[in-house]
């Protein structure tokens, strides 16, 4: 399996509705890795790791999410790195 990861910034409705924690549970199902954070300016920063379709699956899901939107986001291309599980920071 070829790993990718990818750097995202979610802007919207994002902080104070579960965002995180939802993130964290869909993206351990999947098997990939990295990290979600709440930012100052009320975005979302997301990195994560693994199987581009398991990524594209997270990324629909959160967008379906009934209680929160994403109005934008952005997305970086990175270096895959050694790491295991997704975080909440």
């Amino acid at each position: 399996m070829k790993k990718v990861r990818k750097h995202f910034c979610f802007y919207g409705n994002v902080q104070g509705v579960g965002f995180r924690s939802r993130a964290r549970w869909m993206a351990s199902g999947l098997g990939l890795t990295g990290w979600v954070k709440n930012e100052w300016d009320g975005s979302v920063e997301m990195e994560v790791q693994g199987d581009p379709a398991a990524i594209a699956k997270l990324l629909e899901q959160l967008k379906r999410m009934s209680y929160a939107w994403i109005d934008r986001m952005s997305c970086m291309d990175m270096d895959v790195i050694e790491e295991s599980g997704f975080h909440v920071r």
